[in-house]
């Protein structure tokens, strides 16, 4: 691989006398890190918000193939198998789920690593199959286990495929299948499948063409098949992306915007996962190792493919959601590794040491001055990477002092930042809106507030969920219809034409037919004020609510 190549002239690196106990603090750390973060992490909303519909969405007697849950077919069987041998309560179904998405990702870390070997040192393959494995089992709560942090693993094992199996045709085959999934995680993660292709073109384009061949049918058929087995399939698909008002086919083009938010973007998600400061001075050291004008060209042209792919898939969606763009943290984790593996010359001490301190970045940057609490700050620390990079660029005389481990265990602390208590939870144009520890502390309230309301309904008894999903995730009592969780009839509130599709006018049967004896109404998000007035009118007719209160805006209503 061209990457590894030392540049031309540069001197012999000598024997160093390394400590035996280097490579295994590696990975107790990171072992450390893997156990706690599966211990307190907690799901996210949106992992709630799928667990919840489907749960009750079966109880309602439908399959994941058949419940709205604004999430494409394969996904929601993807979190329904998750879900299968789980038992308990929250937080110990929780944490099973956890050490399984663990798993999935440590096995993907394990198949690049074995490609790897065939084109790299034993030990660029492992720091860099094992930095692609952290980022993701590490990965802050917000991306976890969500569609494109799926396709990412998806697209780690179609790299894998496309790299480890010795002939060329049977290893686009076998690639196509991860890659497809991929692509059916979220649709838009398409970019993710056509990211992995890219970096396999960077090692192989005559494997590279034989893997989108492959890949591009393999996608369409697996959309066939959703559509096939899922008879809602086909009109979820058309009618999901009209319920998004932040889309940009609604709000339109607006440069200026775009480009502020996608500023402040970056700087966010950096904040969260602080391997991302480092991508640029990553990409710079492996440049430095590079040979041939043309070969550093390919390399900034994937590169730049990359980073502007992941960013145009969050403008085009338009929500700012920071784990949209989850395939750029991963990126920036495998090019970091890939960097600092290197084999030839003097481990990037500098830039190891910058890594070290972004491990605390995420820790101490909440207790920062307000005014330091901002994008530009963030976008300095990235300058700073690029600067360490540079310094070890320069040097380039083989040094006797120290070993690769210790620059590679300050990459695993970085890996690490984003798992611990006083990390950031949520990032909004540079300031820390709440951190792990504040999530935490809102969830055992949601949780003593469901057991509330699920103390009013009895054991057993069909309910209809005005509310978000976090909320039915936790009451937990059975559903009625397909559409658990009324998204649809809840974006009437923001796009009055919403009420004229056909997802619509079924989520409003669950109210007009043969309602469920209760409904949980949560005023802050499903405000009957501003929804759809027939839907209003019908909600008032079939339900007595208690009155308004500030102190309890979620209330149980009872059937007329």
């Amino acid at each position: 691989m061209a990457t590894t190549a030392a540049p031309a002239g540069a001197p012999a690196a000598p024997r160093v006398r390394r400590s035996p106990l280097g490579w295994p603090a590696v990975a107790v750390t990171a072992a450390a890190a893997v156990v706690y973060t599966l211990l307190t992490r907690r799901l996210s909303g949106d992992l709630q918000y799928v667990l919840g519909a489907l749960r009750l969405g079966g109880d309602a007697g439908y399959s994941p193939s058949e419940v709205f849950t604004h999430r494409p077919f394969f996904y929601r069987w993807f979190v329904a198998l998750l879900d299968l041998p789980t038992a308990g309560g929250a937080a110990v179904r929780e944490t099973v789920i956890g050490v399984e998405g663990a798993v999935v990702a440590a096995a993907a870390a394990l198949a690049l690593y074995a490609a790897l070997l065939r084109r790299v040192t034993a030990r660029e393959a492992a720091v860099t199959a094992g930095a692609t494995g952290l980022a993701l089992v590490l990965a802050p709560r917000t991306d976890f286990l969500q569609p494109e942090w799926t396709a990412v693993l998806l697209a780690v094992l179609g790299v894998a495929a496309a790299l480890g199996v010795r002939r060329p045709w049977p290893a686009a085959l076998l690639a196509a299948l991860p890659l497809g999934l991929a692509v059916m995680m979220k649709y838009s993660t398409a970019s993710t499948a056509v990211f992995a292709v890219l970096l396999v073109w960077l090692v192989d384009r005559g494997r590279a063409l034989r893997v989108a061949l492959a890949a591009v049918p393999a996608a369409a058929a697996l959309f066939g098949l959703s559509v096939l087995l899922g008879s809602h399939e086909w009109q979820w698909t058309e009618d999901m992306p009209r319920i998004n008002q932040s889309a940009i086919g609604r709000t339109g083009l607006r440069p200026g915007e775009i480009l502020a938010h996608s500023v402040s973007f970056l700087a966010d998600r950096a904040l969260l996962s602080p391997v991302l400061l480092l991508l640029p001075g990553a990409l710079l050291l492996l440049l430095a190792r590079t040979r041939g004008r043309a070969r550093r060209l390919e390399l900034l042209a994937v590169a730049a493919l990359v980073g502007a792919g992941s960013l145009a898939v969050v403008i085009v969606q338009g929500n700012w959601f920071p784990y949209h763009a989850v395939q750029l943290t991963v990126a920036a984790a495998a090019a970091w590794g890939l960097a600092a593996g290197g084999t030839t010359g003097p481990p990037p001490w500098c830039f190891g040491a910058v890594s070290l301190a972004y491990g605390a970045l995420p820790v101490l940057y909440p207790h920062a001055p307000g005014g330091l609490q901002r994008p530009a700050t963030v976008w300095a620390l990235g300058l700073l990477a690029l600067l360490a990079a540079a310094a070890d660029v320069r040097r380039r005389r083989p040094t006797r002092v120290g070993s690769a481990a210790l620059v590679t265990l300050a990459g695993v602390i970085c890996l690490a930042a984003p798992v611990w208590p006083g990390s950031p939870h949520l990032v909004r144009h540079g300031k820390v809106t709440a951190t792990n520890a504040a999530f935490l502390r809102d969830t055992a309230h949601e949780e003593a507030e469901a057991a509330r309301l699920r103390a009013r309904i009895p054991a057993g008894a069909r309910v209809l969920y005005l509310a978000f999903g976090d909320t039915a995730y936790y009451v937990d009592r059975p559903a009625r219809c397909r559409y658990p969780i009324a998204t649809f009839l809840q974006r009437s509130r923001f796009l009055p034409d919403v009420a004229g599709l056909p997802s619509f006018a079924e989520n409003a049967d669950c109210v007009d037919h043969d309602p469920a004896p209760y409904a949980i109404l949560d005023r802050a998000w499903f405000r009957l004020a501003f929804v759809d007035p027939g839907l209003r009118a019908r909600v008032q007719a079939t339900y007595t609510c208690p009155p308004p209160s500030q102190d309890t805006p979620t209330v149980v209503c009872t059937r007329r």
